[in-house]
């Protein structure tokens, strides 16, 4: 262990003691939910054998907010540039809203995920707390919410709820909305449904929405063919190139899901320049319900998330971690549209 470097023991003794970061030990001498019990215990008796006590008045200035949440966008790799997916810029509007109704200015910002960005902001005080969005592929960004969650970090993000998520999470029901897909193409007859998304633990959401499909052939009595299924992330290249792939195959498909409305746009490309006719010879549609499905030809058939809901909920689920209040993890139902590229 390091020498203690003076007479008065601080908190940052105990995090250099405790093996843990300063704010981590400051959240767990006033009792957070936020640091484990075990990590809590750990801090509170390395404080006991320092006799370490709280200073009351630098404590209530360190408790002193910023009324500032800090929105984090992440770069998607796209073989052009550097891109933020549509759907999270159309969140922006009711995240600011939900922000200037509970009183807390909103700071925007775009990062790179190799950056330490997280000592930027609430390590900072720049910020109260953040909210997450635009992160990729799951498998890389998990160590990094592995890392806030041990740093005591109140933090929210988008993505996909299940057993094993990690820190505060809220999302749309993607099992349920790909389930409600498969069956609005089964109900039309379609029964050769291709997926295009990268159905996997790189990408949960893809994988949950992907499932849903699944389930709704399984109940039809027809076991989803392996075939059919292409990997793609949310740009209209993965979409074209996916298509045209399946079409190059030659494995027969009468209808293509596809895990987002951009990858939905770049097969209907695909499709259109084989000669094939939407929805006639294949039916085809998206995710997202972004402002370009209306306006494809014929209109892409799609699933509705509830932004408004979205935007409110996550500000909500943060305020609630900064408050030391409960946070359960929130799923948010979606809604099909069903346009011509889908019902002719």
């Amino acid at each position: 262990m390091g020498r203690i470097r003076s007479n008065k023991p601080t908190s940052f003794d105990i995090a250099y003691l405790a093996g843990v970061s300063q704010p981590t030990v400051s959240r767990a001498l006033r009792g957070s939910r936020a640091v484990s019990l075990a990590t809590r215990q750990r801090i509170e008796a390395i404080a006991q054998e320092l006799n370490y006590s709280v200073d009351k008045n630098a404590s209530s200035l360190r408790s002193q907010r910023s009324n500032t949440i800090a929105l984090l966008f992440f770069e998607e790799q796209a073989p052009e540039e550097s891109k933020i997916n549509p759907f999270f810029l159309a969140m922006l509007g009711s995240i600011t809203r939900a922000c200037a109704n509970r009183g807390f200015d909103l700071l925007i910002s775009f990062q790179k995920m190799e950056d330490d960005w997280h000592t930027r902001y609430q390590d900072s005080h720049r910020a109260d707390g953040l909210i997450l969005l635009g992160y990729g592929d799951y498998t890389l960004y998990k160590s990094r919410l592995e890392t806030l969650v041990g740093a005591g970090t109140d933090f929210v993000r988008w993505g996909s709820v299940g057993a094993d998520t990690i820190g505060a999470t809220v999302g749309s029901d993607n099992f349920g909305a790909g389930r409600a897909a498969g069956e609005h193409l089964l109900s039309l007859g379609r029964r050769r449904i291709a997926f295009i998304g990268q159905a996997d633990e790189h990408y949960p959401e893809f994988a949950d929405r992907y499932r849903g499909l699944c389930a709704a052939l399984e109940a039809a009595g027809i076991d989803p063919d392996p075939a059919l299924l292409r990997g793609g992330v949310s740009i209209e290249e993965d979409g074209r190139a996916a298509a045209q792939d399946l079409l190059t195959a030659g494995t027969g498909f009468d209808a293509i899901f596809a895990a987002s409305d951009l990858i939905a746009i770049g097969a209907m490309r695909a499709l259109s320049a084989a000669g094939l006719r939407i929805p006639h010879d294949v039916a085809i549609m998206g995710f997202d319900d972004q402002p370009a499905a209306s306006m494809t030809n014929p209109p892409l058939t799609t699933v509705m998330q509830d932004l408004k809901g979205a935007g409110e909920l996550l500000v909500e689920t943060l305020l609630a971690r900064i408050e030391d209040r409960p946070v359960p993890d929130a799923v948010i139902p979606a809604r099909l549209i069903a346009r011509q590229s889908t019902t002719g």
